[in-house]
């Protein structure tokens, strides 16, 4: 067996990574070859678990070593209690269930009278305890924390925070211990206990307080500000000495403690103020030992109910470390102003120009943190000055920046703009120095913005034009100039205001198909650009009077008529097609309505741009559902219906609901009137509404499912003016609708049945209907099932919740030929606009 070190040369003289794995592979079998042989002597075993360390820190398997590292721990020996609470606290964690087998060890040991086996069982213990250790060992804890050696006081107090974590029904326990720790005059036991207390208050915290640990605590608060005290003001003492600075992790551990002790409670809170404002001044910021008590000091006056001075001072404190050679403080500053600037905007205010200069800072961390504070500190009396500093950061910034800048400043332009003119110019600015990354939402809100203000549609066409005239690499830019172009080619025609002080010379029609031309033609042309352009020069051609460019803009979308992409295709055919029909052509590209600008569609950051998302998904799915309401209702049954509307698409698939209702199947009716009533009555029970001795049903029906079938009297006849459909007319038998409208949205239906045959009577003739799930639906019973040749018949629906014409029923019409058989047949009809 090699010792360690030659282990650890053999391991370090590989020249490849397989040379290694070979040395590793080879110690690894002798390392298991020599625990087989169970060799008693310790320093053999020792040597083992040293080398299995080794290779634990270089990531190999060592798993193998678990007991081994047990038996050291049953060693008298120091050297090997040593190595085996190491390997114990490395090899093993508390998942492992080997450790329920040195519950005991540690038992034994932390009432051992040897102080530094005491602390190797502490240290091991804080380190791997499970909860059932915990458990086991708490009452030794206990009784340590009141030893009077000072070395196992200090261990046992963060052996007790493990303990209290990972059981907090054990907190009770430990909390008059905790308190007498606090008045140790011993640093060390004094710094271990301001960590204990610390960790039992955050944990109430975060449970919600119901024990009252911080309540308990607070008495302590003027002996913990006398201890800071004398600590700052102390002179040089040799022991605890720092860079000329007396015990800082003393003096940070207490400042952290009183930051949650006085969180929300302002008494508190005034005790601990005037020794902030004394640590605050009188600490040297010369050192980062200064700084790191200043931090902490300024944490705490931001969390606890300080004064505004004090605050202001906190933020003066973090102005200073701006301007710190060290990155590391500039970045904990400026991490620190994002979360002050909501309490104390003015301060931070202050300290603008520092910030705007990190944004030239070599470190690309402290840029992303001086961009995000520098968003934050966006108002209306300011946001001329900073949007201007951040568009020159703009055009220098690395990419990965410029996405959430151009989202930032269109979100700061939309809410504090001075005036339109000035987002407009600002958001022109935007897309020309990062057009390609712009997001969707920024874009539409610009294109918006335009929309809704006419007396700049001219000023922003000309400028969209003359930008992509010397660029065309923006993507965003290239499709706002196209829309807009489009939408307002005449303004741009007509020449204008440009500069308050410039006039434009007119731009020519040719001009404009030029630069589309050469946009089509580029590397540029992206999908999407290829269909705002396609669209554009279509609207054109309601604004140009030359015909040479009529036929220029004809050609275009006759080459992009064969283009591979199929939306383009598409695009282009269509609108080919329309120059057949040129009274239509100009009715569809006439300019668009202004849009509605509601509070919910500005955008005013990610987390109101989210729902709109969600909204738009949602909006989508809705849309070519509601284009198939009634098949979904009704489905189709199998049956041959003619489609009398021309928009509906059937599903094969639909269940249908109707033949689910009534019991049976579409295609087999009932044959008689008598079950034709029954399931009438059936229908009938649905709606609370029984017919004459007829029982309830217990039947289960959505209440969007629309089938009604409620005996009533015979209706009265409907007035002569209602307008009539004829909406069936097969096999002798005619349908008629009359339609009468009211106010509140409600339809009054009558259907007329008529059986023109001069010599063949129909029976078992029924009618049932459907209607979108937007509506509701009242179907009564016909007068009659029986139609005698030349005979009539009547039945009336309801329809609630009709916003207007065209109405959509789907008629489900069943009755009995005498030459013909039992006929089925189902109708889809919209009401003629």
């Amino acid at each position: 067996m090699s010792s360690l070190k030659q282990f650890i040369r053999n391991v370090r003289a590989s020249k490849t990574i397989a040379d290694e794995r070979a040395v590793v592979q080879k110690e690894s079998a002798a390392i298991r070859a020599s625990f087989r042989e169970e060799s008693g002597d310790s320093n053999v075993r020792r040597n083992n678990v040293a080398k299995l360390l080794y290779l634990f820190t270089l990531g190999e398997r060592t798993h193998f070593g678990q007991i081994e590292c047990l038996k050291l721990l049953a060693s008298p020996r120091f050297a090997d209690k040593r190595l085996g609470y190491l390997g114990t606290m490395l090899l093993l964690d508390e998942n492992q269930e080997v450790l329920t087998l040195v519950t005991n060890s540690l038992k034994n040991d932390l009432n051992h009278s040897n102080q530094y086996i005491v602390g190797l069982a502490l240290c091991t213990l804080g380190n791997i305890a499970s909860v059932e250790m915990s458990r086991d060992l708490f009452p030794e804890i206990e009784t340590l924390l009141s030893t009077a050696n000072p070395y196992i006081r200090r261990k046992a107090a963060l052996c007790a925070m493990r303990i209290c974590r990972k059981v907090p029904d054990l907190q009770e326990h430990f909390l008059e211990k905790a308190a007498t720790l606090l008045s140790d005059r011993n640093h060390g036991v004094l710094l271990c206990g301001l960590t204990l207390v610390t960790s039992l208050c955050e944990a109430d915290e975060a449970e919600g307080g119901e024990e009252g640990i911080v309540e308990k605590f607070r008495p302590f608060t003027g002996a913990l500000v006398r201890t800071l005290k004398s600590l700052a003001s102390s002179g040089y003492a040799p022991e605890h000495d720092v860079t000329g600075v007396t015990d800082p992790f003393l003096q940070v551990k207490i400042l952290r403690l009183l930051r949650v002790l006085g969180r929300g409670d302002a008494q508190t809170s005034e005790q601990i103020n005037d020794i902030l404002a004394q640590v605050a001044t009188n600490t040297d910021s010369s050192k980062n030992v200064g700084n790191s008590i200043l931090y902490e000091a300024v944490l705490t006056i931001l969390d606890i109910e300080a004064d505004s001075g004090l605050r202001v001072l906190g933020v003066n404190i973090l102005g200073k470390f701006l301007s710190n050679r060290d990155n590391n403080i500039r970045y904990v500053a400026l991490n620190t102003l994002i979360k002050v600037v909501a309490v104390e905007p003015n301060a931070v205010q202050r300290h603008r120009n520092t910030i705007l200069e990190c944004l030239r800072d070599p470190d690309i961390s402290i840029r992303r943190r001086a961009l995000d504070l520098s968003f934050t500190l966006i108002n209306e009396s300011n946001v001329r000055l900073l949007i201007r500093e951040l568009l020159a950061f703009l055009e220098v910034a690395d990419n990965e920046f410029k996405p959430i800048m151009t989202s930032q400043i269109g979100i700061a332009a939309d809410r504090f703009s001075p005036n339109k003119r000035w987002h407009v110019d600002t958001m022109l600015r935007v897309l020309s120095l990062a057009g390609n990354y712009v997001k969707e939402q920024i874009l539409s809100s610009f294109i918006r913005l335009i929309a809704t203000t006419p007396e700049l549609q001219t000023y922003t066409v000309q400028k969209l034009y003359a930008n992509l005239k010397k660029d065309i690499t923006q993507e965003s830019l290239t499709l706002a100039g196209a829309w807009c172009i489009g939408e307002f080619g005449d303004a741009l025609l007509r020449g204008g205001q440009y500069e308050e002080e410039e006039l434009v010379q007119e731009v020519k029609e040719h001009e404009i198909v030029d630069l589309f031309t050469s946009i089509l033609n580029s590397s540029y042309a992206t999908q999407i650009t290829t269909e705002y352009i396609i669209t554009s020069l279509m609207k054109l051609t309601t604004r140009f009077s030359d015909p040479s460019q009529l036929e220029r803009i004809r050609r275009i979308l006759q080459s992009n008529s064969t283009s591979l992409d199929v939306e383009v295709q598409q695009r282009a055919v269509e609108y080919g097609n329309l120059f057949g029909y040129d009274a239509i052509r100009k009715g569809v590209l006439e300019k668009m309505p202004p849009p509605q600008i509601k509070e919910e569609s500005r955008v005013f950051g990610e987390a109101a741009k989210k729902p709109n998302k969600s909204a738009n998904r949602k909006s989508k799915s809705i849309k070519p559902a509601e284009q198939d309401l009634l098949f979904d209702l009704m489905g189709d049954g199998g049956v041959a219906a003619p489609d009398i509307s021309g928009t509906l698409n059937g599903s094969q698939n639909n269940t249908d609901l109707l033949a689910d209702i009534l019991g049976g199947s579409t295609s087999a009716p009932a044959t008689s009137p008598a079950p034709q009533q029954s399931n009438v009555s059936s229908i009938m029970d649905l709606f609370d509404n029984p017919g004459p001795q007829q029982p309830k049903a217990n039947a289960p029906l959505s209440s969007n499912s629309q089938f009604s079938g409620m005996s009533s009297p015979p209706p009265q006849a409907a007035p002569v003016s209602t307008p009539t459909h004829t909406c069936y007319d097969k096999n002798d038998l005619s349908v008629v609708l009359q339609l009468q409208r009211n106010a509140e949205g409600t339809v009054q239906v009558m259907a007329r049945f008529r059986n023109n045959s001069i010599n063949q009577s129909l029976s078992s003739v029924s009618l049932q209907a459907a209607v979108p799930k937007t509506q509701k639906l009242q179907l009564n019973a016909m007068s009659s099932s029986e139609l005698a040749p030349g005979a009539e018949a009547t039945q009336s629906m309801r329809i609630m919740g009709s916003k207007g014409p065209p109405l959509r029923l789907r008629l489900k019409i069943s009755y009995a030929h005498p030459s013909a058989g039992q006929i089925t047949d189902q109708v889809d009809w919209s009401e003629p606009r």
